[in-house]
C-alpha cells in the first residue's frame, strides 16, 4: 500500500498561519473582556475576547499599548482592530490588536475611525503636501461662530500681537445640522477672494458630538482643495478632529491660532533693531580697523622722513652695484684663465706643435693618402712631406723595412 502523504505539525502549522493572516487581516472584533493581564516588566497586555459561544486570545504588544487612552478591564465590551495570526509553538491562533476602543463610546467613534482610515488611504493627511504657513500675513480669513469665545480670544490676541494685521471674519455655525456646510462655504469664500494670505477655521471647546462637523469629509475635502494655508483651532489641547489632520498646522487652542497665524509687531521692530545695532557694530568695528591700518602706513618712516628713506635706498643700490662689479670682475678672471688652460691644452695636442718638435709627415703623391707604414708606398712613387715650415715633394728611390 502507498504511504500517503503527510505534513510534519511545524509545517501545517505554518500553512494555517499564512492562511489566516492573509484571509483575516485589518478587521474590528466586538467581545467582552476577560482574563486581562499586563506584564509591567514587557509591556506586552494579554486578554480574552469572548461571547456567549467563543472565545478569541489577544494580544497588545509594548508599542501598541504605550497610546492607550484607557486601561482595558475585565468584562468590559470593546471593539479591538488588528489582525489574525497563529502563535506557532501553541498551535493556538490569536488577534493581535492595533486598536482597542470601549464599546460604549457609540457610533461617532467609530465613524470617526473609519472615516480617518478611508481619507488617509487616499492621502489627505500626507505630511508631504503641508503648505508653509506665512511668516508675515497682511490679510487673515477667520471662518468661526461671530459670537463665541473662539472670536474673541483670535481678537484680543492679534490686536496685542499686531494692530496693523487685518481681520475678516467669515460667520459660520460650528455646531449642529449644517454646520459642516457652513464651514465650506467660509473655506471656500476665502479662496474665491484672492488676497487672503491664510486662513483660521476652528471653535471652543464641546464634547464630540459638538464639534462632529469638523470630522465630516465635507469639511476635510475643503481644507485639503484649499490653496491658502489653513490653521485649524477646534476645542481644547486634547480635542483632536480629522480637520486637524488635513491642515497645514493644527493649533491646539484659538488663541494658539492667534499667535502662529499673527506676527509680533514688538517681536519684529526689536529684530529690526538688533540687526541694526549688530551692522552698526559691524560697520564701526571696519572703519577703526581701515584707520588703524591707514595710521600704520601713515606713521612709517617714509612718509614723514622721505629724504632718509630715499638715502638708504640710494646706499642700498650702490652696495649692490659693487658687489656687481666685483662678482664680474672675478667672474672675469676665472674665464680668462680657463681659457689661457684651454689654448695651452689645445696647443699642446695641436699637431703643428708635434712638428715643431721635428717631425713630419708624409702622403702618397697623386691621391695624398697618409703613409702610415712603408707597405703604403712603393719604389719611385712620389710623395708630399709636411714640416713645421713647408713642405718636401720627393720620389723614393730606396726602401728599407726594419727589422723586428
Amino acid at each position: 500500500m502507498q504511504q500517503p502523504k503527510a505534513y510534519t505539525v511545524s509545517a501545517i502549522t505554518r500553512m494555517i498561519k499564512s492562511s489566516l493572516e492573509e484571509s483575516f487581516y485589518d478587521i474590528w472584533i466586538e467581545g467582552e473582556i476577560s482574563d486581562y493581564h499586563y506584564h509591567t516588566s514587557s509591556g506586552h497586555r494579554y486578554l480574552t475576547l469572548k461571547d456567549e459561544n467563543s472565545v478569541l486570545r489577544t494580544t497588545i504588544w509594548r508599542s501598541v499599548g504605550v497610546d492607550l487612552k484607557f486601561e482595558p478591564e475585565n468584562g468590559q465590551k470593546a471593539l479591538v482592530f488588528g489582525n489574525i495570526t497563529v502563535f506557532e509553538k501553541a498551535g493556538q491562533y490569536q488577534l493581535n490588536c492595533r486598536k482597542i476602543v470601549p464599546v460604549g463610546i457609540g457610533e461617532l467613534e467609530l465613524a470617526f475611525r473609519q472615516l480617518y482610515e478611508k481619507l488617509n488611504n487616499e492621502g489627505l493627511f500626507d505630511k508631504d503636501i503641508k503648505k508653509p504657513i506665512p511668516r508675515f500675513a497682511q490679510k487673515i480669513g477667520i471662518v468661526t461662530s461671530p459670537t463665541g469665545a473662539a472670536i474673541r480670544d483670535i481678537i484680543q490676541i492679534a490686536l496685542r500681537r499686531n494692530t496693523s494685521i487685518e481681520l475678516i471674519i467669515y460667520p459660520s455655525a460650528v455646531q449642529g445640522d449644517g454646520a459642516e456646510d457652513s464651514i465650506v462655504e467660509g473655506i471656500n469664500y476665502f479662496n474665491d477672494r484672492k488676497d487672503i494670505d491664510l486662513i483660521i477655521t476652528g471653535r471652543g471647546g464641546g464634547s464630540l458630538q459638538d464639534l462632529w462637523c469638523f470630522n465630516t469629509e465635507k469639511v476635510v475635502r475643503a481644507i485639503h482643495k484649499s490653496k491658502i494655508p489653513i490653521i485649524t483651532a477646534v476645542g481644547h489641547e486634547i480635542d483632536t478632529t480629522l480637520a486637524d489632520f488635513a491642515s497645514d498646522l493644527r493649533a491646539p487652542t484659538p488663541s494658539a491660532a492667534a499667535e502662529l497665524a499673527v506676527w509680533s509687531k514688538d517681536d519684529f521692530l526689536d529684530n529690526i533693531q538688533s540687526h541694526v545695532y549688530t551692522q552698526t557694530t559691524y560697520v564701526r568695528s571696519q572703519v577703526e580697523n581701515c584707520r588703524e591700518y591707514f595710521r600704520s602706513i601713515v606713521n612709517r618712516p617714509v612718509y614723514y622722513r622721505p629724504k632718509d628713506f630715499i638715502l638708504q635706498r640710494q646706499q642700498y643700490l650702490d652696495n649692490l652695484f659693487r658687489l656687481f662689479v666685483s662678482a664680474g670682475k672675478n667672474r672675469f678672471e676665472i674665464a680668462k684663465n680657463r681659457l689661457s688652460l684651454l689654448a695651452s691644452r689645445l696647443d699642446t695636442l695641436s699637431p703643428l706643435g708635434i712638428l715643431a718638435r721635428g717631425y713630419s709627415v708624409s702622403y702618397k703623391l697623386p691621391e695624398k693618402k697618409l703613409i702610415k707604414s712603408i707597405n703604403d708606398i712603393q719604389d719611385k712613387n712620389e710623395m708630399e712631406t709636411t714640416l713645421t715650415d713647408g713642405t718636401i715633394i720627393s720620389k723614393i728611390s730606396k726602401i728599407i723595412k726594419r727589422m723586428r
